[in-house]
């Protein structure tokens, strides 16, 4: 089985479940909650939990399955919680929580799909120990989480963010839950320490990447492929990879802050590309991904374990 098919049958199992439980709640709260899970996803996160499940223990996919939908619940909170903060109005195509309902209302439904993930967690057909090893990485992780949106939002009123500093937030913001998604799919399929170990930092890896690879989408790709407002990051000023190299290269971005043309973007395509930040960035993408690939090598070799590499691959290569 190629990747896309893996990942298109994952993302309809999981559609599926999230059907039979979020589609018939009722109350204003349940809706909201479920408002984004419905509104459909390309189901990363579990198909990541899934796969390492059976590349440590094949055939234990369907016993965590829960845990994979614990991780989309755990994404789709922060999802909710981040459209609060940006002011978002749209988010896969719907109406934001927020904007459909109201703040307050927003706030309490991330905090509903906080809890039930916890809940979907101890579902897994696992040992005692096992999910509670599992609920504390999630716990951590959770936190993690936060801090890395709390460092984003405050790199906003600062124009010094070095390049360890951005790793740093978007290995929070963004790479932990893969790291998580990974490790927890080891932990309760009954993984070793040093292969749970190993799929953390291959997660880990590869989310960073992910995040690298959106703030090039942003910037590069065109609005009709990406489902993205081009040129977003540039026009708000946001602290990226991309900005931080730019000014490390003497580029001012500062008077790109405005809406741009299609003709000023491409621009400052040609500016950064001539002076070399796409590719630095791109290699720096590539490298995390490399490195990820390499770390869950002590594997056994598997279907499982190829496709795992193919997701780091998929996510440097997508939207372009």
């Amino acid at each position: 089985m190629d990747l896309p098919e893996y990942l298109e049958r994952t993302a309809d199992q999981v559609d599926k479940l999230i059907d039979r439980y979020f589609a018939s709640e009722t109350g204003e709260l349940a809706k909201a909650s479920a408002h984004l899970l419905l509104a459909g996803g390309k189901r990363l996160r579990p198909a990541v939990v899934l796969l390492a499940a059976d590349a440590v223990k094949r055939g234990s996919s369907s016993d965590v399955m829960p845990a994979a939908i614990a991780m989309e619940l755990t994404h789709s909170f922060t999802l909710i919680h981040d459209d609060i903060m940006d002011s978002d109005c749209t988010r896969r195509g719907v109406p934001t929580v927020h904007t459909k309902w109201d703040e307050p209302t927003a706030i309490l439904a991330g905090d509903v799909l906080y809890a039930r993930a916890f809940e979907f967690l101890c579902l897994s057909l696992a040992s005692e120990n096992a999910k509670v090893r599992a609920v504390s990485m999630l716990a951590r992780t959770c936190v993690q989480i936060c801090e890395g949106q709390h460092m984003d939002m405050s790199f906003g009123r600062r124009d010094d963010v070095s390049e360890g500093e951005y790793l740093e937030m978007v290995m929070k913001k963004t790479g932990v839950l893969y790291a998580a998604s990974a490790a927890i799919g080891s932990i309760l399929a009954g993984g070793s320490p040093i292969y749970t170990d190993a799929l953390y930092h291959y997660g880990q890896n590869i989310g960073m990447a992910f995040q690298i690879q959106d703030d090039l989408i942003d910037l590069i790709a065109a609005t009709d492929l990406s489902g993205k407002d081009r040129g977003s990051d540039l026009r708000e000023g946001k602290q990226t990879l991309i900005s931080i190299k730019a000014k490390e290269k003497g580029i001012d971005l500062s008077k790109y802050r405005k809406t741009l043309s299609t003709e000023e973007l491409d621009a400052v395509i040609n500016e950064l590309d001539a002076a070399g930040v796409i590719r630095e960035v791109q290699e720096i993408a590539r490298e995390l991904v490399e490195s990820g690939r390499e770390i869950i090598s002590i594997l056994p070799d598997s279907v499982e374990r190829e496709l795992l590499s193919g997701i780091g691959e998929f996510f440097i290569t997508r939207g372009f």
